[in-house]
């Protein structure tokens, strides 16, 4: 049996309720696949996500430790940021690394694209394997955050996966797809 890729979605009115220099949220009277009249919540992202998985030639990787405000938690990850949809990921990428954990890398893959969170919002990210590392002069980091730096062994840092000390999903991604290509 073929699916069905039509939407089948109608969108009869849209209004933004609330905008910030990242998100945009929208209020949406819609006509549902099955025909009824339902309400959608969405959110609209300005930047695509960002993830980068550096690992150098001793099979170490950098972890960025911070607070993250809508959790109230602490969150070890790898390097993240965000590019703006008019700028290349690639440039992005290449701008956190030296922000965050002070690096650039010779050798640049992307190696998972993925909708993060697709039911109710626009969200893209982009995760790139970063090789070929040296140090260099940082940016300065965001106002917005206050980072902890540190060199671990991938094993660890795959540990650190799964056992759930690690639960951001760009993080969790960079894992399990670099381990899945490392053992193909």
């Amino acid at each position: 049996m073929e699916k069905d890729t039509t939407s089948g979605w109608k969108k009869l009115n849209s209004k933004r309720v609330y905008n910030n220099p990242w998100i945009d949220v929208f209020h949406e009277d819609v006509i549902n696949p099955n025909g009824g009249e339902s309400v959608y919540g969405r959110i609209h992202f300005k930047n695509i996500a960002i993830g980068i998985l550096a690992v150098d030639d001793d099979q170490h990787t950098w972890l960025v430790g911070q607070h993250r405000y809508p959790l109230d938690t602490y969150s070890w990850e790898i390097p993240e940021g965000g590019a703006p949809l008019n700028e290349d990921p690639l440039i992005a990428a290449q701008r956190e690394l030296s922000e965050e954990v002070h690096l650039k890398a010779q050798h640049w893959t992307c190696i998972q694209k993925a909708d993060l969170s697709n039911s109710a919002t626009d969200e893209t990210c982009m995760i790139f394997l970063a090789t070929g590392l040296t140090p260099c002069n940082a940016h300065q980091p965001d106002e917005t955050e206050k980072l902890a730096i540190k060199r671990v062994p991938l094993e660890t840092f795959y540990d650190m996966v799964d056992n759930g000390t690690i639960c951001d999903a760009i993080s969790v991604m960079a894992a399990l797809r670099y381990r899945l290509d490392v053992n193909r």
